[in-house]
């Protein structure tokens, strides 16, 4: 027998929002990682880029809503920015990206 007192019980959350930081791989490395975290049971997910990342985002954003989860995945949100990178007199701004997806009820 189990020794909780009452409402010490912690109900099963939902499964967080699964984050994938693209970068130079090929776009189907990413999809395959999208992929198996939706089939895990993940409902969100978020794509993060910056740079010349950023084109390689959008693409595997619009290859797993268009190819593989056609009418099953919508663009929640799309945050665009701005990074400073560097030290000293090297700083340089970098575009970042943020393209979050989420099934549809």
């Amino acid at each position: 027998m189990s020794k909780e007192s009452k409402g010490t019980r912690k109900e099963a959350a939902e499964p967080a929002a699964s984050t994938i930081y693209v970068g130079t791989k090929p776009s189907m490395s990413y999809v395959m990682a999208a992929l198996f975290q939706l089939q895990q049971g993940t409902n969100t997910l978020t794509f993060k880029a910056r740079g010349r990342a950023i084109s390689i985002a959008v693409d595997v954003a619009e290859i797993i809503r268009n190819r593989f989860m056609k009418d099953q995945l919508a663009v929640k949100d799309v945050k665009i920015g701005t990074e400073i990178v560097g030290e000293g007199n090297d700083t340089r701004n970098v575009s970042t990206i943020e393209v979050t997806l989420e099934r549809k009820a």
